[in-house]
C-alpha cells in the first residue's frame, strides 16, 4: 500500500511538473510558428505582387541575411552552391595549376610567380614567363579573366601551356590540375635560386618568418622551418603577424604550444558554451608535440592583425615567451562554429564564444570598447603610406625571380637603395634592432632573466619621414583558377631592402 502511495505521489509531482514547464514550451513554439507564417506571408506577398519579377533565391537568402544582420559580421549563411568555395577560403586552397598570372592593358599574359609545389612549378614555369597557347588554342587578344578559364578544369585532368620564357626560348608545358594549398609561412627575399631566404642578419644569425593565415598546415610547416634554422644556428626569431587575419583557433594554439612550456594559452567561453581553457602542458600530452628550445623570440602586428594572430601573439606575450612590437591588433577575439543545416541547406557561420588570453584580457573589440586588441611592448606606429610601401615591398620580395636573359643590350642597374627617407619597414628594423640587443644581452640566460614579470610600458618611437615616392598596391593577379582582375604587377619603385639594413655585426657572447 505504502509503494501505490509512493508511485502516486511520484506521478502527480511529474504531471505538475510538465504542467509547468509545457506552457512555456508551447508559448516558445507558438512564437517560433508565429514568425514563420508571417515571413511566408511576405515571401508570397512579394512573390505575387510586387512590381517585378523577383527571384526566389534571391528572396530567401536576403531573408537570412537579414535575421543575421542583426548579429556581428563574422556571423554568416553560406548556401549550398558556395560552400566547397567557402570551405577552399578557409584553408587557402583553390583548384588549378598554381600560377599568378597578369596582363598589362592590351598586352601578352604573363607569369607573376610560380607558386611553390605547384604543377605548374614541377612543368617548369618561370616568373615572366609569357603564356602564349592553351591546349594549342593561341591567346593573343584574349583577356586574362578569359585565359583563367581556359586554364581551369577538373581535378586530374591535363592542361598544355605553351610559353615564351625570359630568354625567348619556347616550350610546351604539359601540367595535371589538382588541389593547390598555398604556403601559409614566407621568409625574408628570394634567393637567387627562389628557395627562400629566411634570415634578416647573418651574424648574429636572426630569422624572419611571416605567417600569412593560420590553416591546417601551419603548425606542421612552421616546426619543420624551425628545426631546419635552430640545426643552422639560428640565434633569435622574429615572426611576424601583420596583417594576419587569422584562421583556425587550433592550429594557433599549436603553434603556441611549440615555444610555451607550461600554462594556459587561450580560454574561451560564450553565453551557451562552458568556459575551456587550453593549457600548454595538456596540449603537449594530448597532441605530442615537441617544445623547442629557448631563444629570444619577437612577435610583429599591426592594426590588421586579427583572431588567431592575436591568440599567438598576446599569449607568448603573457607567457613572457616572446616581446610584442608594432601598433595594436584589429580585435576580433571571436569564436565561429560551422553547423550545417538539415537537409543540405547549406551552412551556418556563427559566433558561439569569445576567447581570452592568459591574463584574462578579452580581445574581442565590442560596441563602444575603448580597449581591445593585444598591446605591444613596444609602439611602433606606421603611417598608411608606409604600411603599403612596406606591404609592396614584402609582395615583391616573396615573388619568383625572373631568370636573367642570356643576352641582353640593357645596363646594368644599380643594386636596391636601402636608405631613402621613408621606404623603411620601421617596424621590421626596430624588431631587427632589439633582437640583436637580445641576442648579445641574452647569451644562454633563461627567458625569465630578460622579461619582466610586468609588461612593459608601450615606448613610442618617431616615425620616419613620410614617404617621398608613391607606391601601388601589390598585383591584381590570379591564382590559376581564382577569377582575374586585370591590373599593374606593381610599379612601385621603392626599394626592396636588403640584409645589409641590418645594424649589427656583433656576435653574442
Amino acid at each position: 500500500m505504502n509503494r501505490e502511495k509512493t508511485a502516486w505521489i511520484v506521478a502527480v509531482s511529474l504531471i505538475a511538473i510538465l504542467a509547468l514547464q509545457i506552457p512555456g514550451s508551447l508559448a516558445t513554439r507558438d512564437d517560433d510558428y508565429t514568425f514563420v507564417r508571417t515571413l511566408v506571408d511576405i515571401h508570397r506577398q512579394v512573390a505575387n505582387n510586387y512590381v517585378d519579377p523577383v527571384k526566389e533565391d534571391d528572396l530567401r537568402e536576403g531573408a537570412i541575411d537579414g535575421m543575421l544582420g542583426q548579429l556581428d559580421p563574422f556571423s554568416m549563411f553560406v548556401p549550398p552552391a558556395r560552400q566547397e568555395d567557402f570551405d577552399r577560403m578557409l584553408e587557402n586552397s583553390f583548384r588549378g595549376v598554381g600560377i599568378q598570372l597578369d596582363q598589362k592593358e592590351g598586352g601578352p599574359i604573363e607569369v607573376v610567380t610560380p607558386i611553390d609545389g605547384s604543377p605548374a612549378f614541377k612543368a617548369g614555369v618561370q616568373a615572366g614567363d609569357i603564356i602564349l597557347k592553351v591546349n594549342g588554342e593561341s591567346l593573343e587578344g584574349v583577356r586574362l579573366p578569359d585565359v583563367v578559364k581556359k586554364i581551369q578544369g577538373k581535378i586530374g585532368t591535363e592542361v598544355r601551356l605553351t610559353v615564351r620564357h625570359v630568354s625567348g626560348e619556347e616550350a610546351e608545358l604539359k601540367m595535371t590540375r589538382e588541389d593547390i594549398v598555398i604556403p601559409t609561412i614566407k621568409g625574408y627575399q628570394r634567393k637567387t635560386d627562389n628557395t627562400w631566404d629566411y634570415y634578416v642578419c647573418d651574424d648574429p644569425k636572426i630569422a624572419y618568418l611571416r605567417i600569412t593565415q593560420f590553416t591546417s598546415e601551419t603548425y606542421d610547416s612552421l616546426k619543420a622551418l624551425s628545426d631546419k634554422l635552430l640545426a643552422e644556428g639560428m640565434k633569435g626569431l622574429i615572426l611576424d603577424l601583420r596583417f594576419n587575419p587569422g584562421g583556425r583557433l587550433d592550429q594557433a594554439i599549436d603553434v603556441v604550444d611549440l615555444f610555451v612550456k607550461e600554462g594556459v594559452i587561450v580560454s574561451t567561453r560564450g553565453r551557451n558554451r562552458p568556459e575551456h581553457v587550453e593549457r600548454a602542458e595538456e596540449v603537449h600530452s594530448r597532441e605530442g608535440i615537441p617544445l623547442l628550445p629557448y631563444f629570444p623570440m619577437i612577435v610583429l602586428v599591426n592594426e590588421h592583425s586579427a583572431s588567431a594572430a592575436e591568440i599567438v601573439a598576446g599569449s607568448l606575450m603573457d607567457n613572457k615567451r616572446a616581446l610584442v612590437i608594432g601598433q595594436r591588433t584589429y580585435g576580433k577575439g571571436s569564436v565561429q562554429e560551422l553547423i550545417p543545416l538539415e537537409n543540405k541547406g547549406g551552412e551556418l557561420k556563427l559566433t558561439v564564444a569569445y576567447y581570452y588570453l592568459p591574463s584574462g584580457r578579452l580581445v574581442h573589440r565590442k560596441k563602444d570598447a575603448t580597449d581591445w586588441g593585444v598591446q605591444p611592448q613596444i609602439v611602433v606606429p606606421m603611417s598608411q603610406d608606409q604600411e603599403r610601401v612596406a606591404m609592396q615591398m614584402r609582395y615583391e620580395q616573396e615573388l619568383f625571380k625572373k631568370p636573367m636573359p642570356k643576352s641582353t643590350t640593357r645596363g646594368p642597374t644599380s643594386g636596391p637603395a636601402t636608405t631613402q627617407a621613408g621606404v623603411t619597414d620601421a617596424q621590421l628594423q626596430r624588431a631587427i634592432d632589439t633582437m640583436v640587443a637580445l641576442v648579445v644581452l641574452v647569451g644562454d640566460r633563461q627567458v625569465a632573466d630578460v622579461f619582466p614579470p610586468t609588461p612593459m610600458p608601450s615606448l613610442p618611437v618617431k616615425q620616419p619621414p613620410a614617404a617621398t615616392q608613391s607606391a601601388t598596391e601589390p598585383a591584381a593577379t590570379t591564382q590559376a583558377t581564382q577569377p582575374a582582375s586585370s591590373g599593374g604587377e606593381g610599379s612601385s619603385s621603392a626599394p626592396a631592402p636588403s640584409k645589409s639594413t641590418a645594424p649589427a655585426t656583433t656576435t653574442a657572447p
